[in-house]
């Protein structure tokens, strides 16, 4: 939901909980199986587009590889020290998190924790594209305001993009 190109590749992660996803849009992206939204993004500008991606079978980096014939590591979890850690900075480190847990509801936390930086030409392809859904759903809710009860149904967006369901 959130690359603005096409997907060239994906690969799950060890554990199955979560997958990472390589773009035409020159991003990576790591996803929760049970979330609509990427939790990490990670870009460069060297960087062109994504052509395979791969979850190292420790559950800690991510190798891509892309058009200007370079592997990248990627941490798979951004904030994460790489090496041993000393007490004091593990405890510090556990501390911020209980932190971030307790006060996770608060506004200005929620936008803190939800903010990513992306390229600009990134951010205004996704932004166009939230136009253009905003003028869908406006025109389809006002197809719906004058139009008989009940003939224009109301699909979730998740079923809308579920092309089939092979059993």
């Amino acid at each position: 939901m959130d690359h603005v190109s096409a997907v060239v590749d994906l690969d799950y992660s060890p554990t199955g909980r979560e997958f990472a996803s390589g773009s035409f849009d020159k991003t990576i992206r790591i996803f929760e199986i049970n979330k609509g939204h990427s939790r990490e993004v990670y870009h460069t500008k060297r960087m062109q587009h994504v052509t395979c991606i791969k979850w190292s079978l420790d559950n800690r980096y991510i190798l891509s590889g892309s058009d200007e014939m370079n592997l990248r590591i990627w941490k798979a979890k951004a904030s994460e020290k790489i090496g041993k850690l000393k007490k004091r900075e593990e405890s510090a480190f556990r501390y911020n998190e209980k932190l971030k847990e307790k006060y996770r509801h608060h506004p200005q936390i929620k936008r803190i924790a939800r903010h990513r930086h992306v390229p600009k030409l990134i951010y205004k392809e996704a932004q166009t594209i939230r136009i253009q859904r905003q003028s869908l759903k406006r025109k389809l809710d006002n197809k719906r305001k004058h139009s008989k009860e009940g003939t224009v149904p109301i699909v979730s967006e998740r079923k809308k993009h579920v092309v089939g369901i092979v059993e």
